[in-house]
C-alpha cells in the first residue's frame, strides 16, 4: 500500500506542475495583453484561453492540494472529540468526497465525449473544447485517488492532526 500512496503522491505532484504552468501561462498572457493595450493592440481570444487554462490549472490541482491538506476545513466540532471519532469522520468525509468526485469524473468524461463527437470548438479561437474536459476529469480522477490514500492512511492511523 505505501508504493500505491508514493505513487499517487508522484502522480499528484506532476499534476500539480500543470496547474502550476497553467497558471504562469495565464499571468504571462495577461500581462502581455495588457502591455500591449499601450499600443492599441490586443490579443485575440485571451479571454477564453485563460478561462480554458483556468479548467486545467483548477482541476489538476485538486490532488495535490488534498493530499498536503491544502482545502480549507472548519473543524471546531470535530476538534473536541475522541480521536477515535475523529478518524471515523475523517474516513466517513473521503469516502462521501470520493463518491461525489468519482461522479464529476464519469460525468465530465461523457461530456467531454460529446463534445468530442458534435466537433464543439470556442467562439473565437476555434480550440476543441474537448481536451479540457477531459483535463477536469484527469483531475478529478486524480483528486479520487488521493482521497483513497487520505482513507487508506486514516485506517491506518498515519493520518496527522
Amino acid at each position: 500500500m505505501i508504493k500505491f500512496e508514493k505513487l499517487i503522491v508522484k502522480i499528484a505532484d506532476i499534476g500539480n506542475w500543470i496547474a502550476a504552468a497553467s497558471i504562469v501561462f495565464i499571468m504571462l498572457l495577461t500581462t502581455l495583453d495588457v502591455f500591449l493595450r499601450i499600443f492599441r493592440i490586443s490579443i485575440t481570444g485571451c479571454y477564453e484561453l485563460v478561462g480554458l487554462c483556468s479548467t486545467l490549472a483548477i482541476s489538476f490541482s485538486l490532488g495535490y492540494t488534498s493530499l498536503q491538506k491544502g482545502h480549507i476545513s472548519v473543524d471546531f466540532l470535530v476538534q473536541h472529540l475522541p480521536r477515535r471519532a475523529k478518524r471515523a469522520i475523517k474516513f466517513i468525509n473521503a469516502c462521501v468526497a470520493f463518491t461525489l468526485f468519482a461522479v464529476l469524473s464519469w460525468q465530465s468524461f461523457l461530456y467531454a465525449a460529446q463534445l468530442r463527437a458534435a466537433g464543439e470548438v470556442s467562439p473565437t479561437l476555434q480550440i476543441h473544447t474537448y481536451p479540457f474536459v477531459f483535463g477536469v476529469t484527469l483531475g478529478s480522477l486524480l483528486l479520487c485517488l488521493a482521497l483513497v490514500v487520505e482513507a487508506m492512511r486514516t485506517v491506518r492511523g498515519a493520518d496527522t492532526e
